[in-house]
Order: C-alpha cells, then sequence, then structure tokens
C-alpha cells in the first residue's frame, strides 16, 4: 500500500497560548492540513490558531483519547500525524516525515521525544529517548486510554524516524508540581476502582527503588541537578499516588 502523499496534522488543545504557535510552526512544512480541536480555550490560543489558518474546531474535553479521536475523525488525509500543544519537531525529524509521506509502506512510523526540563534538555533519567508512535494510516488504528493514551490496535509494523519530537512541558517546578497532584489523583482513583490495597513497607520500598531507578540505573546524575530532581520527584509521584489510594480507602471505611 502507498502513503498517501498528503498529510493531517492533529492537535489537542486547552489554553495552550504559551504553546501552540511554536507547534504550529515546526509543522507548516509537512502539513497539508492541520486540525485543532480546542476544549473552549479561553487564553489567546484562538486567536493564534485561526491567525495561522488551521481548521479549528471546539469540543468539550472528556479525555485524552476522545479528544484525540474527535481529532482523528476531522482529518482529511488518510495519512496522520499527532502532535501535542506542548511540543515541537526538530528540523532533522521534519525532513524524516516529509520522506515518509511518499514511502511505499504500512507501517506506523515511531520517533523519540526529548524533553526540556525547567530549561535542560534531559539525556537520561529514563526519559530519553521516549520513543512514541505519532504517525500512521488513521484507518489502521485509534486511541484508547483516559490519561496515559495508547494506540489501539496495537501495531505490529513499526519503522522509526530519525530525529525528536521536542517537548517543552515542565517549564517551572510549580508546574511539575501541579502535575503531580493532577496525574496522582487520577492513578489514585483508578487503583482504589480496582480494589488495590498498599502497605505501609510498600510504599517506602516503592518511593526508594523509584529513586534508585531513575538516579543510578537509568543514569540520572548523567543529567546532573536536574537529573537528580526528577529522582526525587518520581519518589514524591510515587508517595503521593499511595498515600491518596490509602486515604480513599480510610474514608470508605468510616
Amino acid at each position: 500500500m502507498i502513503l498517501s502523499n498528503k498529510l493531517s496534522t492533529v492537535i489537542i488543545t486547552k489554553n495552550e497560548a504559551a504553546n501552540i504557535e511554536r507547534c504550529l510552526l515546526s509543522v507548516l512544512d509537512f502539513s497539508d492540513e492541520i486540525i485543532v480541536i480546542d476544549d473552549f480555550s479561553v487564553d489567546e490560543t484562538p486567536a493564534i490558531c485561526k491567525r495561522h489558518n488551521v481548521r479549528f474546531v471546539q469540543n468539550k474535553f472528556v479525555d485524552f483519547a476522545a479528544q484525540k479521536n474527535v481529532a482523528l475523525a476531522h482529518a482529511n488525509f488518510p495519512l496522520v500525524f499527532s502532535i501535542d500543544a506542548d511540543e515541537a519537531v526538530s528540523d532533522e525529524l521534519k525532513s524524516s516525515i516529509q520522506a515518509a509521506k511518499s514511502t511505499s509502506s504500512d507501517a506506523f512510523f515511531s520517533m523519540n521525544r526529548k524533553t526540556n526540563y525547567l530549561g535542560k534538555w534531559i539525556n537520561y533519567s529514563g526519559w530519553y529517548p521516549d520513543t512514541k508512535i505519532r504517525l500512521w494510516q488513521k484507518e489502521k488504528a485509534q486511541w484508547l486510554g483516559t490519561v496515559h493514551e495508547v494506540l489501539f490496535p496495537t501495531p505490529e509494523k513499526v519503522v522509526h524516524l530519525k530525529g525528536d519530537i521536542l517537548h517543552y512541558s515542565y517549564p517551572t517546578l510549580q508546574w511539575h508540581v501541579q502535575k503531580i497532584n493532577h496525574f496522582t489523583e487520577i492513578a489514585a482513583q483508578q487503583m482504589y476502582a480496582r480494589n488495590k490495597q498498599v502497605s505501609w513497607v510498600k510504599m517506602i520500598f516503592s518511593m526508594k527503588f523509584n529513586f534508585v531507578k531513575k538516579y543510578i540505573l537509568q543514569l540520572g546524575f548523567m543529567d546532573g541537578y536536574h537529573g537528580l530532581l526528577l529522582a526525587l520527584m518520581s519518589s514524591y509521584y510515587t508517595l503521593l499516588k499511595y498515600a491518596k489510594l490509602k486515604q480513599l480507602h480510610s474514608k470508605s471505611t468510616k
């Protein structure tokens, strides 16, 4: 099967005025259309998108998979590239995607993602290479999952492209703490729904293991101070997730 030589780039947004223009400018060269599905942003996101002549559709957010599938449904071309608003495409990856558009293949295409954490690009700590599948023929898969969404069915044939998705998701430490608080809330609720229990011993062991994994086994020490901070924040995530789970069980017994 020959891939379509036209490509739809799909993006979901919610108050992404600080990021969306960088994202849009990075995909203009290879996109034959750009579709933004927006959860009724109240900042300048709509104005920025309309200024760049993208197809801008507002849709109430339910979960990440559902919102991204709405974006897929609006794509006019069989080949789709999915990117988040706080991401951008490196020059090397742009060239790889251009080449993939005319490749005779029905494969899914993966690429590495590199994250900028508090102004520093992270090369270790389990954060790089953070391989993602983002380019495929839309009829072959959709998104599944409420938080950490994945493509379903699982791709069998995957071709890896050179170049990076550049991820600008952690501009401040306060932002990281907010994200941890948000995602541990969801994780605790999901574990509680499965009636999962956790002991204090497991909580302490998991915290220590996460630190050792990030800082030693995944070479976080090579990222300097930022690697140390990431290892500590990973331990904090584990503590908060299990503490919130124990709190939910405690409330249910009262």
